[in-house]
């Protein structure tokens, strides 16, 4: 397997909003090695399905503040999670034509040293091999912890979750309905507005753009209080959420996509309320609940067999298109779950 790789690199480290220009896509020279170096556990595989998620923006930047992951290096394959093919294994667990999802580069062909940190795909015709990277994957499993675990949700609780049509928000709404919750997404359009309560299930909806006043939509949507929040967007609408908790309320921080591209993070100024309504708000992260990772699957697999889950996709062909499909999510233009589609298997 000698010959060009072509793979998406970072050319400088981001302030503000990322660009097109920030990226730059490659072919080197490089020897695709189609034995792992002697003595090695190593796999090499071949990238299918690579994952678009807003946690990626972090690692665009030189982090002030220790993360569980490094920034991206310039000039090298940007990483992410995806879903793979084993072409060649060291590793006695992993063999030729095993496929796996887990953290590997944007490029045609990765070196993985520690195979140890990938999921082995017991695949199916029952869903899609694409659905690992997030029905099935990470997305998909922060989705299952945050809600359940986090939130610990109950029959008849009034949920609301921001950022809903994204690759978690649509599941963590279908799981509140599958709990007999009552259950109010938000989002940036009216097209995902639509799919939100066509496709989904969910109660009611709303576009935030077009509200004025937060607090005053929420009120309107959840005249009772709010029992569980499932953040995915931080900044105002988390300030607007706190005026409308109940007591005993939850809120599971999992994303704040809204601050990610700011210099300077907006102030939240409603805290009190955490205190007069004794709100719990818990941030977690999807690397504490791996464990979980085979009831997981076994669970949701189930649900999607028997018609109980519906999962949308927004895909984009090719590493050409690389950027400009994780830009997508930064402006609000993905609907649905956004990957990149290397190879179709």
């Amino acid at each position: 397997m000698a010959g060009k790789k072509k793979k998406v690199v970072l050319k400088n480290y981001v302030s503000g909003f990322p660009k097109l220009s920030d990226f730059e896509v490659v072919e080197t020279d490089d020897a695709i090695r189609s034995v792992p170096p002697e003595g090695s556990e190593a796999v090499v595989v071949k990238n299918l399905y690579l994952s678009c998620d807003p946690y990626m923006r972090h690692l665009m930047s030189t982090n002030k503040e220790p993360l569980r992951m490094e920034s991206f290096v310039l000039g090298e394959a940007i990483k992410g999670f995806g879903v793979s093919k084993v072409v060649a294994s060291g590793h006695p667990d992993y063999q030729v034509g095993d496929y796996v999802w887990g953290f590997t580069g944007w490029e045609d062909y990765s070196l993985i040293d520690k195979p140890q940190a990938l999921f082995k795909i017991n695949h199916t015709a029952d869903v899609p091999l694409s659905y690992y990277t997030g029905l099935l994957g990470m997305p998909g499993l922060t989705a299952y912890a945050g809600f359940y675990e986090k939130c610990s949700p109950k029959k008849g609780e009034y949920v609301y979750v921001s950022s809903a049509s994204g690759a978690v928000g649509q599941l963590v709404g279908q799981f509140a309905k599958l709990m007999g919750c009552f259950v109010v997404g938000s989002a940036g359009s009216d097209e995902k507005v639509e799919l939100l309560k066509s496709k989904f299930g969910f109660d009611e909806a709303f576009n935030y753009k077009k509200e004025s006043d937060l607090n005053l939509a929420l009120k309107r949507y959840f005249p009772q209080g709010i029992d569980i929040y499932f953040d995915n967007v931080g900044g105002a609408t988390l300030d607007a959420v706190l005026l409308n908790m109940r007591n005993h309320g939850r809120i599971a921080a999992c994303g704040m996509i809204s601050q990610y591209n700011l210099d300077k993070p907006d102030g939240v100024y409603n805290l009190g309320t955490i205190i007069s309504r004794r709100v719990e708000i818990k941030g977690f992260a999807v690397f504490d609940h791996y464990s979980h990772y085979p009831q997981f699957v076994e669970t949701i697999t189930q649900y999607v067999k028997e018609g109980k889950i519906e999962y949308v996709e927004d895909a984009a062909e090719g590493l050409e298109n690389g950027p400009s499909a994780l830009l997508e999510l930064f402006d609000g233009r993905n609907v649905g779950k956004k990957l990149l589609v290397l190879d179709r298997e």
